[in-house]
């Protein structure tokens, strides 16, 4: 019945939409000659160019006669300027009349007084300059879309000097205000693109509004014996709603993976296990190349590892995502896009690297011809000898005394991920574009925790119990994504029409087997334990999206989205006694059961962008969301999940810019966002790998609600860009880690069982996360070779909730609750510098620190991570081979965390990391494109829904599953 209601919920507010932008382009209005030439018919180029672009014949007054409907603007769809009423086109006039000036034969009928004196364009008569309005659109001669920020100067043709300028905003548009009357040249340029010159730009009369139309800038792209060269973005662009990080040029992450890469972009944080935070919360929604993937879902830590660093494009921060957006995500959005090839021709790139602690091997292939094009692509990344230690102490206060537990193991982390995709995109006409791809990934990882060592003293006796375990963690999974997008463009910049649809489906086994050894040899098996929790989360979405300009300056977004969610987990505990050690039977004091979870999700929104003459852009929107819930036990018997009710969700949006002068950009915006429980969050299995310390997921948890306040403003000093933002961000139902006491069961014999006391931490919702703070960032170019920049985040963290007072039943919640509270600062910085040297060497060298991380119960220690590397590229540039190390002062690196509820429990806990590594990469490129084929804007799904939480700790280097640290404020991870 739900899913009969979703649909007819997106069908029905779709017909209109779908039924309008099928029809054909009309045909009966007047078209104007486009300005790039090379997309006329061959017949008519000569035409155009002796036409528009000749200059003036000497003393000629104004302008040879063009044919009906050229435009005299060469890059252009409009007429640079329409001729004054009542005035003939006459060409041979030998008269001569200079720019601005008045005429003694008369004027131009509403030009006011024939005498008035010639001003002349930057001297010191041209008072104010000049009142008119000169307007127009920057677009990508090859994709049609917007060139963000391009700059437009405005040139007296007879001096060569700038009268004005001004910049375009993130759809193109441009205005000069103040222009006097007289010819000009406008001088347009931006990184990446050929400079454009339009000549013959007039202005008659003081208060007129010149409209230039569409101008057309070509890549600045030169073949030298098949290398290509392109022009240098700029490290960080910013717009309405986002920072976006170029990537391209990171030598040190060569060989790495993304959260090498992450570690550089600003305002993000990535812990030592790959655990990535933005501005202080791990409520962080990641996409790849627009889309989600439950290869992200069950941890983003491990999502990160399987995307290799070079052949990342660019990271893209949306801390004020827009409706168009799901609304899940508190703190924001990450999308991570890769390089995709949509040229003519054929390449396979071949990236290999080993070190120390790791290797990897990638194959991308690319095969395009004429409107369609294939690719193949594998990468594949080793991992061993990730060596780590961890040392806990814990006390539990009951009402018999004091409990201390003392744990101490060596961990070791081994694993293989990979992932393999085959694309597919046709360009069915001018306006329509088909594309398709299918992705698998794979990842097989393994975490042992050798001797594992538990002193126990009870409450009751000063005597100590010791008890020595093996564990054995293995985490596999695998994930298939397929999606199809259908997007229809139209004549009409800016106006388009998509469809998507995705399938994706991640399949996972979480299992651990513990081996517990006797005192004396530390080697005999006593008895064995197994834990097996396989589960699976599958993803439908439909999407429809519709954009279209209303004005000039105002664009209207409107669309609707589905997503079926259904989530599955089973999980159930054997156990194995002498002399059938490898003969496990089930565990009846741990009953086994399945949770069925089903999420269904309707949405629809509504955006509207609007720029003004005075360079303001304003993108306001609404989204509203009902979520259905269906989740329950399997087993008979088991505890009701009827407490979990559907529920409704209204999230307003608006995002204010405003562009200055000098480059300078001011930003305010705010959002509501909630988040819903993942999986890891929601999954009721007991992980007690470590006896005395375990991890359950809380199936009753609701969604959080947040509400983002941003201000933040940018500039350039010279050759120095500077950004910095305040922001404040305010959750109430916050879902995050609470640690509680439990008694549990460490021996097997029924008749004379032993019961220990042990901490247990779920995920709840507390109440209050509050956070208050800073960004600044700063990036330079010097003799542009060498770049350096870095910069610091601060906020205050505010917490309030209720935390147990009482021992728990076992399900980490207790009836007995208190009050309690946390605040403090968290800083943290980066630098990094990249010189550029001849004969094709390069290097690179970033540091990154984090202090401690305020939670509910106490805090996380801080860290440091540092690398440097060097890059030689061959002669031909169709290679490369590198050298990049990391940490290499740090042996191990330690990292202390606290956390407790007085009178309930204290901890303590020190984790030592041995990431310090070196690794040797080589890449290599056979074959050759050709800068022939169009590309076009993508479109596809985003599922931007879900809690991830502190995805990852279970596989990090030395970050034990058992571990007994104090998990990620946030709670658990996305459902899958």
């Amino acid at each position: 019945m739900k899913t009969s209601i979703l649909l007819t919920f997106l069908v029905a507010g779709s017909l209109t939409t779908l039924a309008q932008n099928t029809a054909p382009p009309d045909t009966n209005r007047t078209r104007t000659v486009n300005a790039v030439t090379d997309s006329l018919p061959q017949s008519g180029r000569g035409i155009l160019r002796d036409t528009v672009q000749n200059p003036l014949p000497a003393g000629a007054t104004t302008p040879p006669l063009t044919p009906t409907g050229v435009t005299a603007n060469p890059d252009s769809t409009r007429p640079a300027q329409t001729a004054p009423t009542g005035q003939p086109q006459r060409a041979g006039n030998t008269r001569q009349r200079p720019a601005g000036t008045g005429t003694t034969g008369g004027s131009f009928p509403g030009m006011g007084n024939p005498n008035q004196p010639p001003v002349i364009p930057g001297t010191s008569s041209d008072n104010a300059r000049g009142s008119a309005k000169i307007s127009g659109i920057i677009l990508d001669s090859t994709s049609r879309q917007p060139v963000e920020f391009a700059s437009v100067a405005l040139i007296d043709p007879n001096t060569n000097r700038p009268v004005d300028g001004a910049s375009a905003d993130d759809k193109g548009q441009f205005t000069i205000n103040r222009a006097p009357i007289g010819e000009f040249t406008l001088l347009v340029s931006f990184v990446g693109y050929k400079n454009k010159t339009v000549r013959s730009i007039r202005v008659v009369r003081r208060n007129d509004d010149v409209n230039v139309g569409i101008i057309n800038l070509r890549s600045e792209v030169r073949n030298l014996k098949e290398v290509t060269v392109t022009g240098q973005a700029a490290l960080i662009e910013e717009k309405v709603d986002r920072l976006v990080y170029n990537a391209e040029k990171d030598l040190t992450a060569k060989g790495g993976d993304a959260t090498d890469v992450m570690r550089k972009v600003p305002l993000l944080s990535v812990d030592l296990d790959g655990n990535v935070t933005l501005r202080g919360s791990q409520n962080v929604r990641v996409l790849i190349n627009n889309k989600p993937s439950t290869i992200v879902a069950s941890s983003v830590g491990d999502a990160l590892k399987q995307i290799p660093a070079d052949m990342i494009k660019s990271v893209e921060v949306i801390t004020s995502p827009s409706a168009k957006y799901d609304a899940e995500g508190t703190a924001g959005i990450i999308n991570i896009i890769t390089k995709k090839n949509t040229l003519q021709g054929a390449t396979l790139n071949l990236d290999t690297g080993v070190g120390n602690r790791g290797a990897n091997l990638g194959l991308n292939g690319s095969l395009r011809n004429g409107k369609m094009g294939f690719n193949l692509g594998g990468f594949g990344r080793a991992n061993y000898n990730v060596r780590g230690a961890f040392d806990n102490t814990q006390r539990t206060f009951t009402g018999a005394g004091v409990a201390t537990t003392r744990q101490i193991a060596n961990t070791l982390n081994q694993g293989a991920f990979g992932q393999y995709t085959l694309s597919w995109d046709y360009d069915i006409n001018k306006y329509s574009n088909l594309t398709a791809s299918v992705r698998f990934g794979l990842r097989n990882n393994r975490t042992s925790q050798d001797n594992l060592r538990t002193d126990y003293t009870p409450p009751t006796s000063t005597s100590i119990i010791t008890n020595v375990r093996d564990v054995l963690s293995l985490d596999n999974s695998n994930t298939v994504d397929a999606n199809i997008d259908y997007t229809r463009t139209f004549e009409k910049p800016q106006k388009e029409f998509s469809v998507s649809a995705q399938f994706s489906r991640n399949t996972r086994e979480n299992n651990f087997t513990a081996d517990i050894l006797n005192n004396v040899d530390l080697q005999t098996i006593t008895s064995r334990q197994r834990n097996l929790n396989p589960s699976y989360n599958q993803e439908t979405t439909l999407q429809l999206d519709y954009q279209t300009p209303i004005a000039s300056n105002q664009l209207i977004e409107f669309g609707g989205k589905g997503i079926l969610r259904q989530v599955n987990s089973q999980f159930s505990t054997y156990v194995a006694n002498p002399p059938l050690l490898d003969q496990f039977l089930l565990d009846g004091t741990r009953p086994g059961n399945t949770l069925d979870y089903g999420q269904d999700i309707a949405a629809a929104y509504l955006a509207y962008t609007y720029t003004s003459k005075t360079k303001y852009t304003i993108k306001a929107g609404a989204r509203y969301e009902y979520t259905f819930i269906n989740a329950n036990f399997l087993r008979e018997g088991s505890a009701s999940l009827d407490e979990v009710p559907d529920y409704a969700n209204f999230v307003p949006s608006i995002n204010i810019s405003k562009s200055l002068k000098g480059g300078k950009t001011v930003k305010i915006a705010y959002n509501r966002r909630i988040q819903r429980p993942g999986i890891q969050s929601l999954n009721p299995n007991l992980n007690f790998a470590n006896p005395l310390n375990v991890n359950q997921g809380n199936p009753l948890l609701r969604p959080e609600l947040n509400d983002n306040f941003e201000f933040s403003g940018s500039t350039y000093v010279k050759s120095v860009y500077i950004n910095g933002s305040l922001f404040a961000r305010f959750s109430n139902n916050s879902i995050t880690s609470v640690t509680n006491t439990t008694l549990v069961q460490t021996g097997f014999n029924v008749t004379e069982p032993v019961f220990q006391n042990a901490l247990i931490t779920t995920p709840q919702n507390i109440g209050i996360e509050n956070a208050y703070g800073a960004n600044i960032f700063g990036n330079a170019t010097l003799f542009s070779k060498w770049q350096i920049g870095g910069g610091f985040d601060a906020y205050m963290a505010y917490l309030k909730g209720q935390v147990p007072t009482a021992p728990s039943n076992g399900t980490g919640l207790s009836a007995g609750t208190v009050a309690a509270s946390n605040s403090g600062f968290v800083i943290s910085g980066r630098i990094f510098t990249n010189l550029t040297i001849k004969n094709g060497w390069g290097m690179q060298g970033f540091a990154f620190a984090r202090g401690r991380q305020v939670t509910l119960q106490g805090y996380q220690g801080g860290f440091v991570f540092y690398s440097l590397g060097a890059k030689k590229d061959f002669k031909n540039k169709r290679g490369s081979v590198g050298l990049a190390g990391e940490n290499f002062f740090n042996f191990p690196f330690r990292i202390r965390s606290e956390s407790e509820t007085p009178g309930v429990f204290a901890r303590s806990s020190v984790t030592s990391q041995f990431n310090a590594g070196v690794r040797v990469n080589f890449s290599y490129r056979i074959g050759k494109m050709s800068f022939d084929q169009p590309q076009r804007r993508r479109r596809g799904v985003n599922n931007d829904d879900v809690k991830d939480g502190d995805g990852g700790g279970d596989s990090g280097g030395g970050q034990q599953p058992a571990g007994g640290g104090q998990p990620g404020g946030g709670g658990g991870r996305r459902p899958r």
